[in-house]
């Protein structure tokens, strides 16, 4: 899977960027500690914009942020044959076509190392009047690899948006049983209640994640 896959499953922005907020939402309540956490998503990245980001730990990472122009995602991972840094710079196509409106996005410091590289192996964005996700006229490397620009690792989860999806990739990553019903009740956005935080994490409660509310924005009961 390359990210010309992805794009062509990414959802409309207004359903990405619910999801993305679901999934912060659940990982806050799964682990109180920020450190520990994949996913997160702050409502109030600049006074217009909004971000949903991955860390993996070990160097791989994703950012999107949404605005009023639309969303542009960017990926990166550390393995990848399309590292900026085996070919001293972005992968040719990767970021050639992104739009003058998210432009600011591809120079943005936090999206690029101390040198001023853009950190990506992927990109794909959506202006509010598209049809469609896009991204760059691409000449994958020949490598024997079916994610050559890590796309389909570091979007799996926008991909797959299924609650079961989520449910699989928590249990794997924090080792203990997810309640599917609760994970359906956040992806459905409807207000968090004691009853669900508690099915999620017996041990916190509804107001131990006030902090993660306002800085996602989710709604509460």
């Amino acid at each position: 899977m390359t990210v010309h896959d992805v794009a062509r499953h990414l959802p409309e922005i207004a359903v990405l960027r619910e999801h993305c907020r679901s999934i912060a939402v659940l990982e806050a309540a799964l682990s109180p500690e920020w450190e520990s956490r994949r996913h997160s998503f702050d409502d109030h990245w600049s006074e217009t914009e909004s971000m949903a980001s991955m860390r993996s730990g070990s160097g791989d990472e994703y950012s999107i942020v949404f605005s009023a122009a639309g969303a542009y995602v960017r990926g990166f991972e550390h393995e990848s044959p399309m590292s900026p840094y085996a070919e001293d710079g972005p992968w040719p196509g990767v970021l050639d076509e992104v739009p003058e409106v998210f432009r600011p996005y591809v120079e943005e410091p936090a999206f690029s190392d101390e040198d001023g590289m853009p950190v990506v192996t992927a990109c794909t964005w959506r202006e509010t009047t598209d049809d469609r996700w896009k991204s760059g006229t691409i000449d994958f490397p020949d490598a024997a690899t079916e994610d050559p620009d890590g796309a389909g690792y570091l979007f799996q989860l926008l991909v797959d948006r299924t609650p079961e999806a989520f449910q699989r990739w928590a249990e794997g990553y924090y080792e203990v049983l997810v309640d599917l019903e609760a994970v359906r009740h956040v992806f459905s956005s409807r207000p968090l209640t004691e009853e669900v935080v508690r099915a999620l994490n017996s041990e916190i409660v509804l107001a131990d994640l006030s902090e993660d509310f306002a800085e996602t924005g989710y709604p509460t009961s």
